[in-house]
């Protein structure tokens, strides 16, 4: 059975203003539009980042129907959905514009020394946890702001005290033992779960909350054990693999950064940059 904590997780926000986590999401006063498109009607309930979202997805479907990706009648999304043909040409834009040149050996051996720890296999984490259960219905921005405030008091208690509002807090059956997941690998834990946990040397609660479909985590780490560093050749392609990653979220966040600086937005705020596309 899978254990709340280890499911899928959020994924990172698209940019805009610098990252905090979403306010509640409340009624605006007025719609929100990207060049005169709808993204989200009023009486919609979005917090910011989700209405970012819709802003940055809208900046990409309009860019790839500008460059004959898509055809110019493909429908405006429906509560922040996009047709099937704007999802393929979105992703046939993001590799036709963002593609990026190969990591070399060089960059390559570079980035492995100064990120063992993200290679390291075979760590361990003795975790503890206390869930705070998205339901149907839930005020997220509520449920968020009581999260926090056990998150500040945790942080400045005894360990016992952990235990205690585990067994008083938790959504989640382990709360009846204290929050104890037990000993974790990266394997056992969703990818963007298993980062927060693993490749760091925090011991004790965790500084902020953590996110998984189930909801929210206030985790804390009791013990761990360092894995084992495989040599490069074994990792070579896992290397580049993630430095591909890493140029493309990068390229991501400044081309739509360009997109939005060039864009008319009502009701929503995005970084932007003054610097013009290359036609």
């Amino acid at each position: 059975m899978e254990r709340p904590g280890l499911g899928v997780l959020r994924l990172p926000p698209l940019p805009g203003r610098a990252f905090a986590p979403p306010e509640p999401a409340e009624v605006r006063s007025t719609m929100a539009h990207v060049n005169h498109i709808e993204i989200a009607a009023v009486e919609e309930a979005l917090d910011e980042a989700a209405l970012r979202q819709r802003a940055c997805t809208e900046l990409l479907r309009q860019r790839a129907i500008a460059l004959g990706l898509l055809a110019a009648d493909d429908p405006a999304p429906r509560e922040g959905a996009v047709s099937e043909a704007a999802s393929q040409a979105i992703e046939a834009l993001i590799a036709q514009e963002l593609a990026g040149p190969e990591p070399d050996e060089t960059a390559c051996r570079r980035h492995y020394e100064a990120n063992a720890r993200h290679y390291a296999q075979g760590e361990r984490v003795q975790v503890r946890h206390i869930l705070f259960a998205v339901t149907p219905g839930v005020d997220v921005g509520l449920l968020r702001q009581r999260a926090e405030g056990h998150l500040i008091q945790l942080r400045a208690s005894e360990a016992a005290a952990f235990t205690e509002a585990a067994k008083t807090l938790s959504n989640c059956p382990s709360g009846a033992e204290g929050g104890v997941l037990g000993w974790l690998t990266a394997d056992d834990c969703a990818p963007e779960f298993a980062k927060e946990l693993f490749g760091r040397s925090e011991i004790g609660v965790l500084p902020q909350l953590l996110h998984s479909r189930f909801g929210l985590h206030i985790a804390a780490i009791d013990a761990r054990e360092p894995g084992r560093l495989p040599a490069f050749e074994q990792v070579r392609e896992a290397v580049a693999q993630r430095m591909r990653q890493l140029h493309q979220i990068s390229a991501l966040r400044q081309y739509l950064q360009t997109l939005a600086g060039e864009a008319r937005l009502q009701g929503v705020e995005l970084q932007q940059a003054s610097s013009p596309l290359v036609q």
